[in-house]
Order: C-alpha cells, then sequence, then structure tokens
C-alpha cells in the first residue's frame, strides 16, 4: 500500500524585508514542517497548501519542489506502507499565524540561519536535506 502526504517550508519576508522560516514543533516536541495525507480528489500541490492552512494558519503559493522523502513503516491493520512526503518551497501570502492545537504544539517564525540550527539540533534527520534545500532555493548560506 502506498500513503501519500504532502507539506512544504513556508518563508516570507518580515516587515522589515528580513526573511523568514516557519518551522513547527509536532505533538511529541520534535522541531517539523507542516505535513499531511492526501485526501481523495486532491493533487499533491493541493494537499500541500491546504496541510499547511490547518496547521498554521498560513495560506501560501507553491515556489518550487524541493524533494521527497520514501519511508516504510507497519500498521496493524494495513500491513507494509511505503510512504511518500512530497516537499514544496511556499512562500506565505496571507492568513494569520495560528497552531492546529489538536495536530501540533506550536509554529514559529525564525531567521533562515536559526531555523537551520533548529532543524539540525531538534528536528527528524530525514528533513535536514529538505530544510537545506529550501535554504539553498532561497539563495540562503548555511553550514
Amino acid at each position: 500500500m502506498v500513503e501519500i502526504s504532502a507539506g512544504g517550508v513556508v518563508y516570507r519576508r518580515n516587515e522589515a524585508g528580513l526573511l523568514q522560516i516557519q518551522l513547527i514543533q509536532d505533538r511529541y516536541g520534535k522541531v517539523s514542517l507542516p505535513k499531511g495525507k492526501m485526501e481523495s480528489g486532491e493533487t499533491v500541490e493541493q494537499t500541500a497548501l491546504r496541510e499547511i492552512a490547518e496547521e498554521t494558519g498560513m495560506i501560501g503559493v507553491i515556489v518550487k519542489p524541493i524533494d521527497q522523502i520514501k519511508y516504510q513503516y507497519h500498521d496493524a491493520n494495513k500491513g507494509t506502507v511505503n510512504k511518500e512526503v512530497h516537499y514544496y518551497l511556499v512562500e506565505a501570502v496571507g492568513g494569520s499565524l495560528q497552531a492546529q492545537v489538536e495536530e501540533i504544539r506550536g509554529v514559529e517564525w525564525f531567521d533562515p540561519l536559526e531555523a537551520w540550527r533548529r532543524q539540525k539540533q531538534s528536528g527528524y534527520e530525514n528533513n535536514n536535506r529538505i530544510v537545506a534545500g529550501a535554504l539553498s532555493l532561497l539563495g540562503v548560506k548555511y553550514d
């Protein structure tokens, strides 16, 4: 069975024109990115934008695909599930920052280098290349 999810690295320029990256804190207390399962009749891109809006309150537009993460897990009912998570670089164009408390613990904007530091320190390892890919697309130098 294949399960498809989608989400994104959301960015904006604040009132001072400074680039900021959005990170969420998931229900396990880890730094992560907004994402969720594709619903019937949706495209992968629609899923990414819907999940971002639901989890963070932000309305976004997709700028570019970043990458996919693929892995397997075992579900008691479904058996082995092949999971695909599609990530996009998404520019925030509206909405207001509001964590969906049923799903996540929090959401905040960070300076790009602080976002990278937090991802490396407290995020899921397989998201490192997603955040790194977003920073590269945005022209941000990181190490």
